[in-house]
């Protein structure tokens, strides 16, 4: 009834516990871009399914995935990500509850520096990750990829549980890489460069997740949160400024 689809490389320290989470699944599939690391034994450890695809970009990867699924439902999480007991249980019975639904979102709570995150708009973020594979479809940007799904959506309570980061050293340099994917999606939106937003947007962006929404109550992990969160900004019209200035100086 339920596809699990997962899409990694050199996740070996999480995609183990990422898959034991979902062996409820009648099929669990990875796909895989690449690994030098230990990811594709765990997965095959697990009896995952395992699937070697070149990186498309997020979305055109997970669609890939979702196209190879067996059966009708299609339940996507990421490497580092779990499915506990509690939401495991109330997909089962939203899916027999529903026969209408076409989709269904949950909350998902990140784990960061030692405790489960609250505010600052990581929780409760919801996201639709459930979906029945022929009404769904997810989008194609160089980063926030989302699942479309054309038809009722049933909102869940249960949380998915998510490990995204293991130090502020690896948050820092997801953001570096969020950041240049987030300036490519604005050079395709043919987005100009902007000496304003460089030094505005990052400074509204602080301010929206550490007071609007109310980062500071998650102590000093909200405090980095928010300072992450204003850099990463920072960055992506850094980059945009920059390919200017290089496009503007080349011969």
């Amino acid at each position: 009834m339920i596809t699990v689809t997962i899409i990694a490389k050199n996740e070996e320290k999480k995609i183990g516990q990422a898959i034991e989470s979902v062996q409820w699944a009648d099929e669990i599939l990875v796909i895989d871009s690449g690994s030098t690391d230990g990811t594709v034994a765990i997965a095959r450890q697990f009896q995952a399914r395992v699937i070697d695809q070149s990186w498309l970009g997020y979305g055109k990867q997970k669609n890939f995935a979702q196209s190879l699924a067996k059966n009708d439902w299609v339940l996507n999480i990421d490497a580092d990500e779990r499915v506990p007991a509690s939401l495991k249980h109330e997909i089962l019975q939203a899916i027999q509850a529903h026969p209408e639904a076409r989709g269904f979102s949950f909350p998902r709570k990140t784990f960061y520096l030692g405790r489960w995150i609250q505010h600052g708009g990581w929780y409760p973020n919801r996201i639709v990750r459930l979906a029945r594979r022929q009404f769904a479809t997810w989008t194609e940007p160089e980063l926030h990829e989302c699942l479309q799904v054309d038809g009722p959506v049933i909102e869940l309570q249960e949380p998915l549980e998510h490990f995204s980061f293991d130090s502020i050293q690896y948050h820092v340099f997801k953001n570096l890489q969020f950041a240049q994917l987030a300036a490519q999606d604005l050079k395709h939106q043919q987005k100009k460069p902007s000496i304003f937003k460089l030094l505005f947007k990052p400074w509204g962006k602080f301010l929206e997740v550490y007071f609007y929404k109310m980062g500071f109550l998650d102590g000093l992990a909200g405090w980095v949160i928010a300072i992450n969160s204003s850099y990463c900004v920072f960055l992506r019209y850094a980059f945009l400024l920059e390919s200017k200035i290089r496009l503007s100086k080349d011969p």
